[in-house]
């Protein structure tokens, strides 16, 4: 996992910051539910699996903190229907 993620909890996201640019997944926190909402990566960052591991954290946070998961930007949709690994975090509909 990738030390350099810190969690930002005043703007409700997971970052990175390399070479001035910051990479975040964002997220909303309703009861115990994480809303993943949005994952940007600045194109000069691109390429090089910053998204994956912003996900992969957000996902280990969630399991850590007993939360469920509600993916609503479509990467991290995407990443969990993958790795059914993640699956027991999804919030039940």
């Amino acid at each position: 996992m990738n030390q350099n993620i810190q969690h930002n909890p005043k703007q409700r996201r997971f970052e990175i910051t390399m070479n001035g640019l910051t990479a975040y997944m964002s997220y909303r926190l309703d009861q115990a539910v994480l809303e993943y909402n949005h994952t940007i990566v600045p194109k000069a960052l691109g390429g090089q699996g910053l998204g994956t591991e912003l996900v992969k954290y957000g996902l280990a946070y969630a399991r850590v903190h007993h939360l469920k998961v509600k993916p609503t930007c479509p990467f991290v949709a995407a990443l969990i229907e993958k790795n059914p690994v993640y699956q027991d975090l999804l919030e039940s509909i």
